[in-house]
């Protein structure tokens, strides 16, 4: 299997086999028909972790995204395993230090950031490996 994942409104956009999957809270209002979904059923005042969505038409997703080669593991368990890589556990919010990271994105913007990077690697990476990345990432100023 292959997925696309990219961002959308600073959450995590992940599109396989044609299902899409919201990973992380959304930090920006997000117009859902415009972005080519119906509005996502999620309670007020929660934080939501890994969330279906619904699209109303084709959705591209926007660059830089990532590519990921998957085997033959379902959407939904690499939905989770992007939020576990991604995710800011105490409020569900994408990392854009853990983003740009994986990327190649930085502040300056020296250089160019292709539009599709794969990503496989990352979720071959063994987590106790992503979890020192992951915590000496987050520690950084």
């Amino acid at each position: 299997m292959i997925a696309r994942s990219g961002r959308l409104a600073g959450a995590i956009l992940l599109e396989s086999d044609g299902r899409f999957f919201l990973v992380g809270n959304t930090k920006e209002p997000c117009d859902w028909p415009d972005a080519g979904f119906a509005a996502p059923e999620k309670p007020a005042g929660t934080t939501t972790r890994v969330q279906s969505l619904n699209p109303l038409r084709p959705v591209p997703i926007q660059p830089p995204y990532l590519i990921f080669h998957w085997g033959d593991k379902t959407p939904e368990s690499l939905a989770e395993l992007l939020a576990n890589r991604f995710l800011i556990q105490r409020n569900s919010s994408v990392s854009e230090r853990l983003w740009r990271l994986v990327t190649g994105e930085n502040d300056e913007q020296s250089h160019h950031v292709p539009e599709e990077l794969d990503a496989s690697w990352l979720v071959h990476m063994p987590e106790p490996v992503w979890n020192i990345v992951r915590e000496a990432v987050l520690k950084c100023m």
